[in-house]
């Protein structure tokens, strides 16, 4: 079989990731991205006013790296758009700072691109850096509108093969997705209501909404610690969590089925799960569900929860 030929042109990828209070963690993703094969990228650190950490040792570690320090911590999707601002490239790749990637793992996802202009946004196979032949994402299900409970094709299966295909998925991995400048410039920055969670499906659903397809490519590859910096159950995780599923609910589902999900979600699901916490006496996961329901009451009526703001 004839290969193809080489390709002439390489795009600019703008690496964005953000960092907070993990500066050690953010340099072994720098440093795995150092190795890449792909010859045409720039990295964007957004440090989010990390308290006890010092961001500076990034820049003195990696000179050529861009380096956005803001003074207050504006959020996981607030970081992201100020290094999607910051970028230069035809497309952006936003990557959590708890990653590591394959030395390959770029070309088939800006090829993904290159190929297909009704396609918004990639994802890679994701598998988990602590087991690394586990996969954590070979693509998503499409949330149940009344549940909103979705779960991870593959997530927790042995990597053998079974997803070495490419297919159109309802929504990319936060972790790891590259969007073309264009379709950003066209659908808007994330939402900074969300702050923390549901940002990257809500891009997403807006992303499909315009019209473009998402897809899983599978040839790429990249390997996820999660949760380093939320901790894997928090009370800050619990409330942005169930506070941000109300908020893409508000955004995002529509009529009947609105009714429907958010009276099963103020009724049936954040009772239940909060009512567990109290009877273990984990008296502050309780409230932090309660918490996250006091947030809408408060801003019930707030123009900003439905806000793209515009790049």
């Amino acid at each position: 079989m004839q290969q193809p030929a080489p390709r002439k042109y390489w795009p600019l990828v703008s690496i964005v990731t953000v960092n907070y209070n993990h500066s050690d963690v953010t340099l072994e993703l720098i440093g795995s991205l150092s190795q890449i094969s792909y010859p045409n990228i720039e990295i964007i650190v957004v440090d989010n006013a990390s308290p006890t950490d010092d961001p500076g040792i990034i820049k003195r570690t990696y000179p050529g790296v861009v380096l956005v320090q803001n003074p207050i911590n504006y959020g996981f999707a607030a970081g992201n758009n100020f290094g999607i601002m910051r970028a230069r490239g035809k497309y952006v790749l936003l990557l959590n700072n708890d990653t590591m990637v394959d030395k390959d793992f770029m070309q088939p996802l800006v090829e993904k691109l290159e190929n297909n202009p009704n396609i918004g946004a990639v994802s890679p196979k994701i598998r988990y850096f602590h087991t690394p032949h586990m996969i954590q994402y070979a693509g998503y299900t499409a949330f149940n509108n009344i549940t909103m409970r979705n779960s991870a094709i593959g997530s927790f299966e042995t990597d053998r093969g079974q997803y070495d295909m490419d297919y159109p998925t309802p929504y990319a991995h936060g972790a790891a997705m590259m969007v073309p400048m264009e379709v950003i410039k066209k659908i808007g920055l994330m939402s900074y209501i969300f702050f923390l969670y549901y940002e990257e499906a809500d891009w997403c659903a807006r992303i499909t909404r315009n019209g473009y397809e998402i897809w899983y490519v599978h040839s790429s590859l990249v390997f996820h610690r999660e949760s380093i910096s939320t901790g894997r159950l928090s009370p800050m995780k619990i409330y942005y969590l169930n506070r941000n599923r109300l908020v893409y609910m508000r955004r995002n589902i529509f009529g009947r089925d609105f009714i429907y999900g958010i009276f099963y979600q103020l009724f049936v699901a954040i009772p239940k799960n909060a009512f567990v916490f109290f009877l273990k006496g984990k008296i502050k996961l309780f409230h932090a569900y309660y918490r996250a329901i006091g947030w809408h009451i408060k801003h019930l009526f707030s123009k900003e929860i439905h806000e793209n703001p515009m790049l």
